[in-house]
């Protein structure tokens, strides 16, 4: 009987440091170090409205806008998954050979396909290309919106990242930043 009492005291006194005590001294920590991130990086519009997060990618069809890599799971946030197909297999050349040909019909004229544009990140939700992927839609965009090319290359270039502390990563182009600059200047 003693071990049974010994073993619930252990194990309410376990319940409340794991499940209530530390939950909410590292929430507490979280909104005051990092309170952006801790709810969750949210983008608004000029008008106070969210717009979404800045680390999910948001699936943009419209001709006017930047599109985001490929994603697998569709963009549905509950269903974060990518491929999970080797570079090697038939099916995943029969995926890019379709995504290629998607993206050089959304962009007539387009001869060289970054491979971010037609490859999903490993998440399915990578909000980041490379500059070169989102200036190879600057045509199609141009043409959609009436902004010239300049204008369009210059706004890739604002909201363009270089790489962390100099040396980590490579130079990236959040598209939902890049898209929310875009609206500002034209209308859907």
């Amino acid at each position: 009987m003693r071990t049974i009492v010994t073993a619930l005291r252990v194990s309410i006194v376990m319940m409340l440091v794991c499940g209530l005590i530390y939950p909410l001294v590292t929430t507490g920590f979280a909104q005051v170090l990092f309170p952006k991130q801790a709810d969750g990086s949210l983008m608004e519009a000029a008008d106070g409205t969210v717009t979404g997060s800045e680390i999910i990618a948001q699936g943009f069809e419209s001709p006017k806008l930047f599109h985001p890599r490929v994603s697998v799971a569709k963009f549905d946030p509950t269903a974060t998954v990518g491929s999970n197909r080797a570079v090697a297999t038939e099916d995943y050349v029969a995926e890019i050979g379709k995504n290629v040909d998607a993206v050089k019909a959304e962009n007539p004229g387009m001869t060289d396909v970054p491979a971010d544009l037609v490859t999903s990140s490993g998440s399915g939700f990578d909000p980041d290309l490379s500059p070169e992927a989102a200036k190879a839609q600057v045509s199609r965009i141009s043409k959609a919106t009436g902004l010239s090319a300049d204008e369009l290359n210059k706004l890739i270039d604002d909201t363009t990242k270089s790489r962390q502390l100099g040396i980590f990563g490579e130079p990236r182009v959040n598209v939902n930043a890049l898209n929310e600059a875009l609206l500002q200047r034209i209308k859907l």
